[in-house]
């Protein structure tokens, strides 16, 4: 600023100096020609030298004072043109300080929005990230609580054989003190008649021998009998022990399966609380992007006045570029272009850089036309192909990229499903973006 007031000031300087010396040259030739003119008037009639050369000196004093008048009026209404020159210079200066100004705060600002929204896009992945754990985690814990239940429903199969098995034992053990209570019986009775046959000894010598052969016979079945009575005892035992080993695995399997029911509990209580940390992010983003629209209009109307301005400023060069002292058209190409491609998802950006040139043709035909077979049957037929391959590939890049299918293959005229006719739009539409910019920076 101070370059241009000091040159402006040396140009109206040498200007003046320039006006001065013309302004001299043609006062002096004004001055010889009224003193020629008036001398000559004056000496024609009366040929008085004298008088002649007085009025010729009168007339270029009165010639002089006129000139010496119009100057001072001249130069007067001059410097009042200067002095409004100079003011509206100033006054532009200023303008144009405050307008940079103001372009320094959008960038700042654009700055402080483009950081905060890599925030965001980092914890919304982080979240997603957390997520995905959580499934893994509850996934592990079905798997887990699937396992428990086949092992409760072993073990309740399992107790409910040893509980069959004690019946049995029990049963079998009442069939075996019935048997005692009956040899006991027969045991007193045999004893009974022992000591009626020592009675009758003299008369009943062969019944003695025989009661004698008996008696031996039940001395050796009695230890036998004790010895299947202590081996019951200890089954009985072995049995007692391995139901309170069954009833302790009972107890610590309802344990552990309320365990798991608090720590299910405790899971879904924590999605609670990130699906709403994730709502609220969202509603972040929402109001971010209400911001970044309202910072997309400041920008157009700073544009239009810098247009308006430069209209002023520059009213004789027509042809000068106005992106030249305001490049705001590459500011508001990257806002438009990092909103589209923050509107796509990430996948759908990987599925637009895996398609060539020609499927993306055969996915606009059938996003835009209502018949697109004659267009596909083109597209073949120029990279020497079949219309069902070309939109094979399509699903094939899709499913590698997305994770799903967009077109339907069974119909006669091919259609993109309805839950992904919106971002195939807005993902051509990307494209044809990307063309334009390429064309017109081409």
């Amino acid at each position: 600023m101070a370059l241009t007031t000091t040159y402006s000031d040396n140009s109206t300087t040498l200007k003046k100096t320039n006006m001065q010396s013309a302004m001299i040259s043609n006062r002096y030739i004004l001055g010889i020609v009224a003193f020629s003119v008036s001398f000559g008037i004056s000496l024609v009639p009366n040929w008085d030298f004298n008088q002649a050369l007085i009025t010729g000196i009168i007339t270029i004093l009165a010639t002089y004072t006129a000139a010496l008048f119009i100057d001072k009026r001249r130069s007067n209404y001059e410097m009042l043109i200067l002095s409004s020159h100079r003011k509206r210079i100033k006054e532009m200066e200023g303008l144009k300080l405050r307008i940079v100004k103001e372009i320094n705060q959008i960038e700042e600002h654009r700055n402080l929005l483009y950081a905060e929204s890599n925030k965001l896009e980092k914890q919304i992945l982080d979240c997603r990230n957390q997520r995905n754990i959580l499934h893994r985690d509850l996934g592990t814990f079905a798997g887990q609580k699937k396992q428990l239940e086949t092992e409760s429903i072993n073990l309740t199969a399992e107790i409910a054989t040893l509980e069959q098995n004690q019946a049995e034992l029990h049963h079998a053990f009442s069939q075996l003190t019935t048997e005692k209570r009956r040899l006991e019986l027969n045991c007193n009775a045999s004893r009974s008649e022992i000591m009626q046959l020592q009675n009758q000894i003299s008369d009943l010598q062969q019944q003695k021998q025989e009661l004698d052969n008996n008696v031996s016979l039940l001395g050796r079945l009695k230890p036998q009998l004790e010895e299947k009575m202590y081996e019951l005892r200890i089954e009985v035992q072995e049995l007692e022990t391995e139901t309170n080993q069954q009833k302790q695995l009972l107890v610590s399997t309802t344990t552990e399966r309320e365990n798991l029911a608090e720590n299910l509990n405790y899971l879904e209580i924590k999605i609670t609380e990130k699906q709403s940390e994730l709502q609220q992010i969202e509603a972040q983003v929402s109001l971010l992007q209400g911001e970044r629209d309202l910072l997309q209009s400041q920008v157009w109307e700073l544009l239009q006045q810098t247009e308006t301005l430069n209209q002023e400023v520059l009213p004789e060069d027509g042809n000068e570029d106005t992106n030249d002292l305001f490049p705001f058209a590459e500011l508001i190409d990257s806002l438009d272009s990092r909103a589209t491609s923050e509107i796509l998802p990430e996948e759908w950006n990987n599925f637009l850089e895996v398609l060539p040139k020609h499927e993306i043709q055969v996915l606009k035909a059938i996003v835009e036309q209502d018949n697109p077979k004659v267009i596909i049957k083109k597209i073949a037929e120029a990279n020497i192909t079949m219309p069902n391959l070309l939109i094979d590939s399509l699903n094939e890049h899709a499913n590698d990229t997305i994770g799903e299918l967009i077109i339907e293959p069974n119909l006669e005229i091919p259609q993109v499903y309805q839950e992904h006719i919106v971002n195939a739009r807005k993902m051509l539409a990307i494209h044809e973006d990307l063309i334009a910019r390429q064309a017109s920076s081409n």
